[in-house]
Order: structure tokens, then C-alpha cells, then sequence
């Protein structure tokens, strides 16, 4: 296959509309900084009566009408109305069609359709930093050319997305969605249940100051967020699963808008392979404890050498 598998993912093009940001590395380096994806800006999609669009590419982020355009190194964008979506090196949104299938691979979008939705070659494509790498694939097309797939998803850029960060194709046709990092297609996590208790984070998060911790990140009930030092930032993986996990539950998806006095480089959302999503801080997975009982209890602190709490900028705070 011509997908690229390198585990060196290389930075990301600062695009118009979109806002570079960069992952941590590891503690012992500093939590250095390097690129991971960006933010865009939602836009309204426009109605259509058929499968497919009626535009032909003219004045839009498209190189030609039909033509097939790079993946390239892609991008994990955060849109207001979707969450994550993902885009291709340019900062263009990727999209999935209905009609299509991804067992098999197939793309149902010939002809006059992939002049409306060009397709997305597979031969340059590399995985976005968070993003797992097998979830990338291709398919061979009826004309012989291939096409990148996410999760066997075909997918596509939208001739009337004239510029980064656009989302114009969502729901055009009723068959038509943009692409999250996991190939499903993107929507917003449903936020916390109000009256979340103790173990549990409710869908905010801001910064408390402890006498001991300092400035240091809390959930919506004053629950105190931790790391764990096993897991990376690049790339962004958790190794806190099963029992640990239900020890320190994740952090479910914060809205930024809910997010107090965080500094929001690299805010994206950790699509576990347990099927949770979790927050990241500085791309660092988040939990809190089932130990602490109360806002202000810090008793995860420094548990086992590995559990530590977050400074607003996601790094660990050690003190003891």
C-alpha cells in the first residue's frame, strides 16, 4: 500500500483559519512542545436535494474539478457544532458518504458526484498525531487510482469548502458528514450528567490553588485531575486501562467554552480503544480518583510514583 507508516510524524502546515498547536513530549524532556493539529472555525452546511451536492469546484479549495487532492500529513481540527473532525494536510475537512461502504472498502461517488467530492488520494496520507495509524487504509477506485479510507470509510474534501477550517459539506444531501479521527462521522460528545459525584468529572474544568499543589486543575465539582506518568503525549496514548481505569476514571470531553484558566494548546479528545473518549490537556490523557471523596481532596497525589496532579498548562506537579 502507498499509506505512509512512519512513527516521526511530521508538522502540520499552518493554514489560513486554522491555529497550529503541538504536543508534549515526555516529562524527563520538559513536556517539549510539537506539532499535532489545529482549530477551525464551523461554518453552516448548506441545504441540498440530492445525494451529492450541486457545486463543480469553481473558486473552491479544490485544485481542479474531479481531481483527486493529497491527504498528506493529517490534521485533527476541533469545530464548535462537531468536536473533532479530521483534515488533510491543508487544513480542508474530510467527509464520508452514506452511500459508500467500509466492509468492504467501496466508494459509491463517481462521475459527476466526485467532481462535487473530490476524492482524497491515499498515496502521500499519514495518521494525525492521536490518531491510530492502522485506522488508515485505501481502496482501489473503478478508474484504477486509490483512495485513502479511515476505518475502511472512503473519504472526500467538498468543492464548496473554499478555505480551512470550512465544514459546508456537513449534512449536504442527508449523506454526507464530515470525518471524526476514528472514521465515524464526527459529533459532539453529549456533555456529563449534571450531579456528577466524587470519581466521576462532570463536563467542566478550571483551576483550583492548594496550599501544597499551588495552581493545579479541577473537574466541574472541585475534583482534582491527575496524570499518569506511563502515558505519552507523542503519540497521545493512555496505559491506564481496566481495573486502573475504574480506579481513576477518565475524563470524558470538556468544551472549551467549559474550560477555565486551561491553557488550551493541543485541547483534543483521546478516542480510547475501550471506547471511552477522554480529555487531553497539553495532548496528556486526564483522570480523576475514586479516592478523593470531596472537592479539594488531593489524595491521589504521587500515588505509586505514577499519579500526579496538573498544572494548568498539563504538566505534572510533583510536589509531595
Amino acid at each position: 500500500m502507498g499509506i505512509k507508516r512512519g512513527t516521526t510524524l511530521a508538522a502540520v502546515a499552518v493554514v489560513v483559519a486554522l491555529t497550529a498547536t503541538a504536543c508534549g513530549g515526555n516529562d524527563s524532556a520538559g513536556d517539549t512542545a510539537k506539532p499535532a493539529g489545529a482549530v477551525a472555525a464551523p461554518s453552516q452546511a448548506p441545504s441540498s436535494g440530492d445525494g451529492y451536492g450541486d457545486g463543480y469546484g469553481s473558486g473552491s479549495g479544490a485544485d481542479a474539478a474531479g481531481a483527486a487532492q493529497p491527504g498528506g500529513q493529517l490534521a485533527i481540527a476541533q469545530d464548535e457544532k462537531l468536536g473533532s473532525v479530521l483534515a488533510d494536510s491543508a487544513g480542508f475537512t474530510l467527509y464520508r458518504f452514506d452511500k459508500d461502504t467500509a466492509k468492504p472498502s467501496k466508494s459509491s461517488c463517481d462521475g459527476d458526484c466526485a467532481k462535487v467530492w473530490p476524492v482524497v488520494a491515499a498515496g502521500d496520507a499519514t495518521a494525525a498525531a492521536g490518531m491510530d495509524q492502522a485506522l488508515l487504509g485505501e481502496v482501489v477506485r473503478t478508474d484504477g487510482s486509490k483512495q485513502l479510507t479511515v476505518a475502511g470509510w472512503p473519504v472526500y474534501r467538498y468543492s464548496k469548502d473554499t478555505k480551512a477550517g470550512e465544514t459546508n459539506g456537513q449534512g449536504v444531501g442527508g449523506t454526507w458528514f464530515a470525518a471524526a479521527p476514528d472514521g465515524k462521522k464526527a459529533a459532539k460528545a453529549a456533555p456529563a450528567a449534571a450531579g456528577a459525584g466524587a470519581g466521576q468529572a462532570s463536563g467542566a474544568l478550571t483551576v483550583a490553588k492548594d496550599p501544597k499543589l499551588g495552581e493545579h486543575i479541577v473537574d466541574g465539582n472541585g475534583m482534582t485531575v491527575y496524570r499518569f506518568k506511563p502515558d505519552t503525549a507523542w503519540p497521545m496514548v493512555s496505559k491506564c486501562e481496566g481495573d486502573c481505569v475504574a480506579k481513576w476514571p477518565v475524563v470524558p470531553p470538556v468544551d472549551r467554552a467549559d474550560a477555565k484558566g486551561i491553557i488550551e494548546k493541543n485541547y483534543l479528545v483521546l478516542d480510547r480503544p475501550d471506547g471511552k473518549r477522554q480529555q487531553t490537556v497539553n495532548c496528556w490523557p486526564v483522570y480523576t480518583f475514586t479516592g478523593d471523596k470531596k472537592a479539594g481532596d488531593i489524595n491521589g497525589q504521587g500515588v505509586g510514583g505514577t499519579w500526579y496532579a496538573v498544572a494548568p498548562d498539563g504538566k505534572l506537579i510533583t510536589v509531595q
